[in-house]
């Protein structure tokens, strides 16, 4: 345990020398103008290119059950990473080192939670979570749910973590003043990925308090009964209807399950996405591992 905990203590100092943009790099800057409010010390780098019109490229954790996998996706030039709770059996422990060491790497990590209830919402980012990706949602009633789970008052009725989180660098703050750094922080995400959803995406991007729909398109063809036709003009129309309820409502458009076709991808984005799950570090490793063992089979003996 001891040698476990002397690692990981190592990995994340030097994931906060590594990335300029990190907490060490802040904590510098910051000393010399006088103590630091809350929201001077809690940054979410994806949520604020969202701001600026810029593209947000993720990535899915779904097999590094480690910290390392935060700075090789910031060195990778990742803007942020999600950990896949919905279809993994990671743990709590896990989910949390790893979210902190984004945090310190300088990128924005958010979970995939299994449901919306405030024990699994609440808990990851208190853990350090600067997001939560809330799948199978079908309702406005249900977004508000997700809404109220992870926000603060006046937003929400998140429960109250205690005075020091890591978000915060365990830093004491006017309790208003952490809910407000918090609030604004934190990225409210609701995937779109059924016809009853999409049916309601007007009311769902109405949310107060909803920062993304993030169409999960595979899951989303299936419930049209279009399995594996991404391209289908009724899924193009579906992605069109999201886009501009969103821009309508001042809500981002996020792009899953669309790794492999990147003229997909383009279309969208060139429309109003922002946000695009661009593979897992499955397909990642995968992908690399069989191109390299290819590679030498191809080499000719003779």
């Amino acid at each position: 345990m001891m040698r476990r905990d002397a690692l990981a203590a190592g990995v994340l100092a030097a994931a906060a020398v590594g990335s300029s943009d990190g907490i060490v790099g802040q904590a510098r800057a910051q000393a010399a103008s006088g103590p630091p409010r809350a929201a001077d010390l809690l940054r979410n780098p994806a949520k604020e290119k969202l701001k600026r019109g810029e593209v947000v490229v993720s990535m899915s954790v779904r097999l590094v059950r480690s910290m390392e996998i935060a700075q090789i996706a910031a060195a990778a030039g990742f803007d942020s990473l999600y950990v896949e709770m919905q279809h993994s059996t990671f743990t709590e422990e896990q989910i949390s080192q790893i979210c902190q060491a984004a945090i310190l790497a300088g990128i924005t990590a958010l979970v995939r939670v299994p449901s919306i209830r405030p024990e699994h919402v609440g808990r990851v980012l208190d853990g350090g979570a600067l997001g939560i990706i809330a799948p199978e949602l079908e309702t406005a009633a249900e977004v508000r749910q997700l809404v109220a789970a992870a926000r603060f008052p006046p937003w929400g009725n998140r429960s109250a973590p205690g005075a020091q989180v890591f978000p915060l660098r365990y830093r004491s703050f006017p309790t208003a003043e952490a809910y407000a750094a918090m609030n604004d922080a934190t990225m409210v995400v609701a995937m779109l990925e059924n016809t009853t959803a999409l049916d309601q995406v007007e009311e769902i991007a109405a949310v107060e308090g909803l920062d993304m729909l993030f169409i999960g398109t595979s899951d989303l063809t299936n419930s049209m009964g279009l399995v594996g036709q991404p391209d289908h003009p009724r899924v193009q129309e579906a992605f069109a209807r999201t886009i501009e309820a969103c821009r309508k409502h001042g809500r981002q458009v996020g792009i899953g399950g669309l790794a492999g076709r990147p003229d997909l991808i383009a279309r969208y984005l060139k429309m109003g996405a922002r946000f695009v799950s661009s593979g897992t570090d499955l397909t990642f490793l995968l992908g690399a591992a069989s191109s390299r063992a290819k590679q030498i089979q191809d080499i000719r003996l003779d």
